[in-house]
């Protein structure tokens, strides 16, 4: 029997879980409404759920995980237990952020793959780059260019993938929150 993943290494974990690029499934949206509504279970009553990242973006190629951002008013812990009661299993924690994953096992990713980011209502820019990358399909085109482009170089590192994206998601969520205010 193998390490259990909580005893893993990052670069241990990174190399069973690498980053895969695939092209775009219906099935997402599928994987995200029948979670989603499991979810809505067990949050507490005015929670905000919402499909965030690449699935979420219509027809561009992305790792096959399903992003969900749960807003939440109250505290962050006591939602973070239920979440941790029900299978979900965390992977990061910050000031007034919480990050979990579903879906990944010591042999790999099972066939549906969660990351739910937990935070306190409004903190929810994900949601802004989304809703522009799927109103501007061009500049949806452009990130799945970018995302292909740097799969190989960043297979086995995710933070580096996700830095080396970090410009392109500032730019295009700058520009969509201007357009939400004027």
């Amino acid at each position: 029997m193998g390490k259990k993943l909580s005893e893993m290494t990052l670069e241990e974990l990174w190399q069973l879980f690498p980053i895969v690029l695939t092209e775009y499934d219906e099935r997402w949206a599928e994987y995200y409404a029948e979670e989603a509504y499991e979810l809505t279970k067990i949050l507490p009553k005015g929670a905000i759920v919402n499909h965030i990242g690449s699935t979420a973006i219509k027809g561009i190629w992305a790792k096959p995980i399903v992003d969900i951002l749960v807003e939440v008013s109250g505290s962050l812990t006591d939602v973070a237990t239920t979440l941790q009661m029900n299978g979900w299993i965390k992977m990061s924690e910050s000031e007034n952020r919480m990050s979990f994953n579903k879906g990944y096992t010591e042999n790999g990713f099972a066939d549906k793959v969660y990351h739910l980011h937990l935070r306190h209502v409004g903190d929810n820019d994900e949601i802004c780059f989304c809703d522009y990358l799927n109103t501007h399909p061009e500049v949806a085109k452009e990130y799945e260019t970018l995302k292909i482009g740097l799969w190989k170089n960043f297979e086995h590192d995710r933070d580096g993938y996700t830095e080396a994206k970090s410009e392109f998601v500032v730019k295009y969520t700058t520009l969509a929150k201007e357009i939400l205010i004027n």
